[in-house]
């Protein structure tokens, strides 16, 4: 595997170079003068992040060549795939896949090598984790095989290096990085040293010849990428795979991104035959709502360009103890607390003595201001035991006066609450009333006391 660091006996005296130690130098007569030296390593050990041919040639930013015009990106033909990356996979990118074991992470690489293959690319997947039969196995069992997709089951990097010179393949897998090594560094695949070798030569091979590479990385307990930090850093995009692994769907986010936005989502449900992209994600997290549901409310939230219709549920209770709990999935503890503090002072709804339990149906986490309003109309629901209007969407951010403050793009909001049949939006006031679509009735509040009012009315 790795190098060994080679050594001799030198006399330092006469510098005369021998075959191990000796009492007395056979070439000066000196006595216990006879040390080891260890030598150094060779240049070849250093690993160069080549940059092709235009490696120290300086360019004027006004001149120089435009690459998204002359080497477009390649498209996986998995549109929620497609959408995370920014449009496709970048000339000469490499992107790092992580996510927790079993997600889908491999199943969602061969699908992709599908369609690459499909679209006149030839891909090589080389697997550290699998043999070639498992990995043609699934592949059939997914509908992947192609003839432009090559099968490797290989450790060594530069073997697979190799194997690119002779195949040429135009996009490069590599599942997983844990599972690779070096030969110019010591030590068993998955350490520190051996992860930053490997990644340092894919990245040199990627931005040498123009080939985009795709690694799958796994993760630790807490959910964080394994091996150093440095990993993160030196790719181009850190794409995240996670779910609820009592539900089937799937959600895709990038975490980095130096060629498009880390704010896209791509939802995926987990299917027999793989991985399926979900096109309307509202529809599939609002499938099972009851409309007559007391302490539910629907919100939309935006997730890149994607609006997202979501419902948020409350639910109160007695509190048994001196200390009243705040248990939220998909939604911040602290901000419910501040909201409790709103409803009390603001609206005269109190609710902090009792116990609070807020969730987000379909598995998703709020993470914008623009739900203030659904939480707290949520909870005021549950408080008052009486149902919110079924085909009711609320938008807005609450502050600690009682106030509601606009969101961004309301039209678009509007827009997808129109289309999945949501006739009333509740915001706050603007500046610029926002155009409403015909058959959409538009209440606009100034305060949440306005609200309450508004959608219990």
């Amino acid at each position: 595997m790795a190098k060994k660091v080679k050594s001799s006996w030198t006399c330092t005296e006469c510098g005369n170079t021998t075959g191990g130690w000796f009492g007395r130098c056979t070439s000066c007569g000196a006595w216990n003068t006879i040390v080891e030296r260890t030598d150094a390593p060779s240049a070849p050990d250093r690993v160069v992040l080549s940059q092709g041919d235009d490696v120290g040639r300086v360019f004027r930013s006004t001149h120089a060549e435009d690459e998204t015009k002359t080497k477009p990106r390649r498209t996986t033909s998995i549109r929620e795939l497609d959408r995370v990356l920014g449009g496709g996979l970048v000339h000469g990118s490499v992107v790092l896949v992580g996510g927790p074991p079993g997600i889908g992470k491999s199943t969602l690489l061969l699908q992709a090598c599908a369609g690459l293959a499909a679209g006149d690319a030839t891909v090589l997947y080389a697997s550290g984790e699998e043999s070639v039969s498992q990995i043609a196995d699934r592949a059939s069992r997914l509908g992947a095989k192609h003839e432009r997709l090559l099968l490797l089951a290989e450790t060594r990097v530069e073997s697979i290096v190799e194997a690119t010179k002779s195949h040429a393949p135009d996009v490069l897998i590599i599942d997983s990085v844990q599972t690779i090594y070096s030969d110019l560094t010591e030590g068993l695949p998955g350490n520190v040293g051996q992860i930053r070798a490997v990644t340092a030569q894919l990245i040199s091979y990627a931005k040498s010849s123009g080939v985009p590479v795709i690694m799958v990385g796994h993760v630790t307990k807490d959910g964080q990428l394994a091996g150093p930090r440095l990993l993160e850093h030196m790719v181009d995009a850190v794409l995240s795979f996670d779910g609820d692994e009592a539900r089937a769907l799937r959600m895709l986010r990038a975490t980095k991104n130096r060629f498009g936005s880390t704010q896209e989502l791509g939802v995926f449900e987990m299917t027999g035959d793989g991985l399926s992209p979900i096109e309307n994600p509202s529809e599939a997290f609002l499938t099972q709502r009851d409309n007559a549901a007391t302490g539910a409310c629907v919100t939309s939230t935006l997730e890149g360009s994607r609006p997202l219709l979501l419902e948020v549920q409350a639910l109160l209770g007695p509190s048994p103890g001196g200390s009243p709990r705040r248990t939220c999935v998909g939604a911040d503890p602290a901000r419910l607390a501040m909201l409790l503090a709103v409803l009390d002072r603001h609206a005269g709804l109190f609710a902090v003595d009792q116990d609070v339990f807020v969730n987000v149906a379909g598995g998703l986490k709020l993470t914008e201001p623009a739900a203030d309003l659904a939480v707290l109309l949520a909870v005021a629901s549950s408080h008052k035991r009486a149902p919110l209007p079924a085909d009711l969407v609320a938008l807005g951010e609450v502050g600690l006066t009682g106030e509601l403050r606009a969101v961004p793009r309301v039209e678009a909001r509007m827009a997808e609450s129109h289309r999945l049949g949501y006739s009333t939006l509740l915001v706050p006031h603007a500046r610029k009333r926002p155009k409403a679509p015909k058959g959409v009735r538009l209440v606009v509040c100034r305060t949440v006391a306005e609200a309450l009012d508004a959608a219990f009315d």
